[in-house]
């Protein structure tokens, strides 16, 4: 028998930026026993401690440091999937950056599409990685199968549908977290196309305030 969850939202917590629920028709992805469905891409530790997302994904424009990281993960209590570059930003810093996300509580680091496959090898014997997708040009196969990566994230913008769709057709169970979107209707397309989870990019402060 089917019973009603309880819903509490206290006076204090009344401003909870809440993720839309078609989030939880995906699988998810287990990591280390939690099972997370949605993850809330904010660098903003006001938005992230007032989410309720599963997860937090970190990643900005700008070289990651890590006082940014561990603001991130001590305001967040849940787990945080920390950015450390890999384009620009690349070579022993990131590995320096991505070993000290780990040791401070990150759950795994991200790395940018421009990222090369054998630096993303090195790298995944330290760490868990997940590697970002953005074009349907890339060597899809080689960078979700022989990366070393642990998940895929795919952010392809207007791509992405096609770009997960093409990923499922190479492997049917390899973890995909994917951005979700403007929408309800762009949320649920991309977890039918396969996405175990979906990044939610929250409305901004200015939106909130009005």
């Amino acid at each position: 028998m089917n019973k009603a969850i309880p819903k509490i939202n206290t006076q204090l917590r009344s401003h909870t930026i809440l993720v839309p629920e078609v989030y939880r028709e995906a699988t998810g992805v287990l990591i280390n026993g939690k099972r997370i469905k949605s993850l809330v891409f904010s660098t903003d530790v006001a938005v992230i401690a007032n989410c309720n997302a599963d997860a937090v994904i970190a990643v900005y424009p700008f070289t990651p440091t890590l006082q940014i990281t561990k603001s991130i993960i001590e305001v967040a209590q849940k787990p945080v999937f920390a950015g450390v570059g890999g384009g620009t930003t690349a070579g022993p810093r990131v590995n320096n950056i991505a070993l000290d996300a780990e040791l401070n509580g990150a759950s795994a680091v991200v790395l940018n599409a421009p990222t090369k496959t054998r630096f993303v090898q090195e790298l995944a014997q330290i760490i868990d990685i997940v590697l970002t997708i953005v074009s349907l040009d890339e060597a899809l196969e080689e960078r979700m199968l022989n990366s070393g990566a642990s998940i895929i994230n795919v952010s392809g913008g207007k791509n992405t549908v096609a770009i997960i769709k093409a990923l499922r057709a190479i492997d049917k169970d390899f973890p995909i977290i994917a951005t979700g979107g403007p929408s309800v209707e762009t949320i649920k397309e991309v977890i039918q196309a396969g996405a175990n989870a979906i990044t939610y990019t929250p409305p901004t402060n200015g939106e909130i305030f009005k």
